[in-house]
């Protein structure tokens, strides 16, 4: 019998053509953004979140990019009627530098055609610059139903 999850998040979603911003630049960067999650409030120590910005934009692709987060510290989950809202926080390593980070995933019910990544911002590095659609189904809420 496995872990009962009463809440946390899994996703494999991505999304393409986005205009995100860095820290300390007044413009943004056209790239893909690649989300991997398994993350479960019970079971912090094992929790997984992965974000991979590949940079389309710039020559030599310089603002490529991927976080991993190395302590989950808070997961939050939040019902309402149209979806579930799963907030996700901590630190995270990008090129051996320490960050902390906000990821916003928000699982949305069938009568909606995609899910959404609400927010993912790393304090003083990058911000994803608003909501961003995915594919339905390719983030999925645990503890919410």
């Amino acid at each position: 019998m496995g872990l009962e999850c009463h809440c946390g998040v899994k996703a494999d979603a991505e999304s393409f053509a986005r205009h995100a911003k860095f820290h300390g630049q007044h413009y943004t960067v056209k790239g893909c953004l690649t989300y991997h999650a398994n993350v479960c409030v019970s079971a912090l120590d094992n929790a997984l979140l992965v974000v991979d910005f590949e940079d389309e934009q710039t020559e030599g692709a310089k603002y490529s990019f991927i976080f991993t987060a190395t302590k989950v510290s808070c997961v939050e989950c939040c019902n309402n009627s149209h979806a579930c809202e799963v907030t996700v926080s901590g630190m995270g390593t990008v090129n051996g530098k320490e960050y902390p980070f906000v990821a916003v995933f928000y699982d949305t019910d069938e009568r909606t055609k995609v899910d959404f990544v609400k927010r993912f911002t790393i304090s003083g590095f990058f911000d994803q610059n608003g909501l961003l659609a995915v594919k339905k189904g390719s983030i999925r809420a645990l503890g919410c139903e």
